[in-house]
């Protein structure tokens, strides 16, 4: 099923943030279970460990936001070996909303944030 995602229908969120009715279908896209967070607490439908970025991509970047630009192009690299896990994604939110949850305390600059360009087309 092809067709334009609806970039309403991709929200973020943290996930030691509550659950809402409106998020949707909830998916963690980070590697690591977030910090003290119950999975009943997390209320998450589906854990993409594998859509996150890699444990030395995510260990070179270190929320630094100076190496926002040069993390964006490196996960966009790395996700050019997950599409299909990106086309699911797109197939999920053509169907209805969907709620990336990330764990970083960074709400501007986190692997959340690109993924969601990358869905939309726009990475």
């Amino acid at each position: 099923m092809k067709g334009k995602v609806s970039a309403g229908n991709i929200k973020l969120k943290r996930a030691y943030e509550p659950p809402a009715a409106d998020d949707g279908m909830r998916i963690l896209v980070d590697r690591l279970w977030p910090r003290g967070l119950s999975k009943q607490r997390a209320a998450i439908d589906r854990w993409m460990k594998d859509i996150s970025p890699s444990t030395k991509l995510r260990k070179w970047f270190d929320h630094d936001p100076s190496r926002w630009d040069e993390f964006r192009g490196r996960y966009a690299t790395e996700m050019q070996q997950q599409l299909e896990l990106l086309d699911q994604l797109r197939s999920l939110a053509r169907k209805g909303p969907i709620t990336l949850v990330y764990s970083a305390r960074d709400e501007a600059h986190n692997n959340a944030v690109e993924l969601r360009h990358l869905i939309l087309g726009l990475g």
